[in-house]
């Protein structure tokens, strides 16, 4: 392969995503610190935590309406710019409230990356599947490398320097994306802000019945994915009888085979449509959490654990198709604005996974609340084959 200009493009988006998520992802392991430091419990830095995330999405749409206003490269640095302040700001904080202050900017800032960058690499390449593929692995890669660099140091520096692993990633990718990436000509620069959230044509938008289809499909994945992220460890440790090591080790494994699996199935989509690469997903997502129920009430074993956690990996690859369908339904024009604001749709609502998932855990144990993630990946294969089998024409 000819190494040219839009795949240096899309490495540095892919480094930039992966900022933005090492800056988020560093906090979590350090809670116990937080905890002491402030005085306060779980919840409230948990809610702290929640409001980051909520942040995060609703910034999605907002981003697009910036990218097509203003261009995406100036977008893109301003989120890897404010990704990076917003880490110094966090790992100062004087107070609990000020910590919870800056965690809301920190998921602003890093919420204007991700859809402007999907509409950016879209108008570089045709086989737009792999792009997002490549693109979106470069949050388990965040994943798989931020918890324990941020426990290491913040075991040996203090919590502090702990958060700061977000500003000492984004800082230099700021400086190469600066550096080696063109600027980009906005495709609205003279349409006024507000014609952009009137709420008409976002209605209509939403309403298509191929974007609320499609809405709803990445709606079950994110559901699933925020649940998984939030309690496969808890799942494997008290679900399983896993050791706490052990258990963290294969929830390194999942963000590996998460992260290696999206280009894959981003450039499988490409080929054989974006519809059977999901039910591919969706297929592995009823095996693997089946799998890891059968065990934690079978006790099947470590191997079929193991198994499990490389199916719910694969399953959890289902971003890039399904994105990917989004940016072929939609047009030139509405891709910035339109995936931000479907993209904040589904990321809101699936934003209820963990909420959900640990109520059923505290209800009736954890093989029922993972069991009900398998019932949602189950329903995710029904719609697609339903779609497929009856030419619905979604």
């Amino acid at each position: 392969m000819n190494w040219r200009y839009e795949h240096t493009a899309l490495a540095l988006c892919t480094l930039a995503f992966t900022g933005t998520m090492v800056a988020r992802l560093a906090v979590s392991p350090l809670v116990p610190e937080i905890t002491t430091q402030f005085g306060v419990t779980n919840g409230t830095v948990g809610l702290a935590l929640s409001g980051m995330w909520l942040t995060y999405a609703l910034a999605q749409f907002p981003s697009g309406v910036l990218g097509d206003r203003y261009g995406e490269r100036r977008v893109i640095l301003t989120a890897v710019g404010a990704t990076a302040i917003a880490s110094v700001l966090l790992a100062a904080s004087p107070s609990m409230l000020a910590f919870g202050l800056f965690a809301a900017v920190l998921g602003v800032g890093a919420g204007l990356h991700y859809s402007v960058a999907t509409t950016f690499l879209t108008r570089q390449f045709d086989d737009t599947g792999r792009a997002i593929g490549v693109h979106v692995a470069g949050g388990p890669l965040a994943g798989l490398a931020a918890p324990p660099a941020a426990a290491l140091v913040g075991s040996r520096y203090g919590w502090r320097a702990g958060v700061l692993l977000g500003a000492a990633v984004a800082v230099p990718v700021f400086a190469l994306f600066a550096w080696r990436v063109r600027p980009t000509e906005p495709l609205r620069p003279d349409q006024p802000m507000g014609e952009r959230f009137a709420f008409g044509p976002l209605a209509e938008l939403l309403s298509r019945p191929e974007i609320l289809y499609t809405t709803a499909l990445a709606t079950m994945g994110a559901f699933t994915w925020q649940a998984t992220a939030s309690f496969l460890p808890t799942f494997l440790e008290v679900g399983t009888g896993l050791s706490s090591a052990l258990s963290a080790l294969l929830f390194s494994a999942y963000f590996l085979v998460h992260g290696g699996t999206q280009p894959v199935t981003g450039s499988i989509s490409d080929r054989i449509g974006r519809d059977a690469t999901a039910m591919v997903t969706m297929s592995a997502g009823v095996v693997g959490y089946g799998a890891l129920v059968a065990t934690a009430t079978l006790d099947l074993g470590l191997p079929v654990t193991v198994a499990g956690v490389g199916l719910v990996g694969l399953a959890m690859s289902w971003g890039a198709p399904v994105q990917s369908r989004f940016m072929d339904l939609l047009s030139d024009a509405e891709r910035g604005a339109g995936f931000g604001l479907v993209r904040t749709a589904y990321m809101v609502t699936g934003a209820s996974g963990s909420v959900v998932v640990g109520a059923v855990s505290d209800a009736a144990g954890w093989p029922v609340a993972f069991g009900l993630l398998a019932c949602v990946m189950a329903l995710g294969l029904a719609t697609l084959s339903a779609n497929r089998l009856f030419g619905l024409g979604y």
